[in-house]
């Protein structure tokens, strides 16, 4: 789940257009791979001896490979980090952290603002000292991209959804009846991504959507799928929102005896990741790219540095993982190589 704990329930003001994310007013998504500094950029980066922090919301694999990045693309610029904050998803606490390191005065700072709401407020105070705000997912509520703050950086939720129904319908052969879970709370990340998902599988004329079903709990995912199966035989396929519920999916099927059902879900988990690799129900995993998306943050925030023009709102990739692909993924998405035990079961795969 640490997509959902990544970037939260809290980008209400970011929506999917038209078979696309687009931003808080509307905005086109600008690529990642656009966001680049150019050389003599970075050298009058370097010379500016600049100050950045980072301000999380909580800690998570998300969080650490986010870090990361941005931490070696403001070495590269020549900009110091002077402080890296966990809010511990806690609003007050990230207002604390925020008065905390405006006290080492940042030239730039980068956060995930828990609350839109109540973040305005304490946000403001960097914006009219004339620090540079980039955002994650999201803003604070009132700011203007260009006026108060650089940009947003996010991932492609539509794209997400797309590819978790392209997964689905691959592992069927493109034919079958299949059933959804979706995320039942006002959760934008993942409204949007299972919305996604649905929409994109309607595509597909020989794939019936039998079940739909809503979950609350993660912890209901067995529950929930084993009835689907009970009540619905011949689903051959199910998609669930997020790896912690999967994991339950999973395990239903196999309480079932259902081998074959397979089982698509979004954001890299070491559980459904080794059941993939094992040949269990899992046949694919999307994920988002957070390294790539503190490293874009980062040059977001050295382009405002420098007065330079930088896109209102920006979307990272999703990739597909398969048991193909999965260690480059892994190694892509989180910067760091897979557990021990997932590399143990590629090899036995060889």
């Amino acid at each position: 789940m640490h997509k959902l704990i990544g970037l939260a329930a809290f980008v209400a003001s970011t929506w999917v257009v038209a078979g696309e994310t687009a931003g808080p007013n509307g905005e086109k998504p600008t690529p990642y791979t656009q966001v680049t500094l150019k050389p003599d950029q970075t050298k009058a980066l370097q010379s500016k001896k600049y100050k950045a922090a980072i301000l999380m919301h909580t800690t998570s694999d998300f969080s650490s490979a986010l870090i990361k990045g941005a931490k070696e693309v403001f070495a590269e610029q020549g900009i110091s980090v002077v402080a890296v904050t966990d809010a511990e998803m806690d609003s007050k606490k990230q207002r604390t952290d925020l008065e905390t390191v405006l006290a080492l005065k940042p030239d730039v700072i980068i956060s995930l603002v828990i609350d839109p709401v109540s973040g305005a407020a304490a946000f403001r105070q960097a914006s009219d000292k004339g620090v540079k705000l980039v955002f994650i997912s999201n803003a604070p509520q009132g700011f203007k991209a260009g006026k108060d703050y650089a940009g947003i950086v996010t991932d492609d939720l539509y794209g997400m959804g797309k590819s978790a129904a392209e997964l689905m319908a691959a592992s069927i052969g493109g034919k079958g009846d299949v059933a959804l879970l979706y995320h039942a709370a006002n959760y934008y990340v993942t409204n949007q991504r299972d919305a996604a998902v649905k929409t994109e599988l309607a595509k597909f004329p020989n794939i019936k959507i039998i079940a739909n079903k809503g979950i609350a709990n993660p912890n209901d995912g067995e529950v929930i799928a084993g009835a689907i199966l009970t009540q619905n035989p011949s689903v051959k396929a199910i998609y669930a929102p997020w790896d912690a519920i999967a994991e339950g999916v999973t395990a239903a099927a196999r309480a079932a005896g259902r081998k074959d059902v397979k089982v698509v879900t979004m954001d890299l988990g070491a559980a459904t990741a080794l059941d993939m690799v094992k040949g269990g129900n899992v046949a694919g995993i999307v994920t988002d790219l957070p390294y790539d998306m503190g490293k874009t943050l980062a040059r977001m925030g050295a382009l405002a540095l420098l007065n330079q023009p930088t896109p209102p709102f920006v979307t990272v990739d999703a990739i597909k993982v398969t048991p193909a692909n999965l260690a480059t993924q892994w190694q892509k998405a989180l910067s760091r190589t897979p557990p021990d035990a997932i590399q143990k079961a590629l090899a036995n795969r060889k």
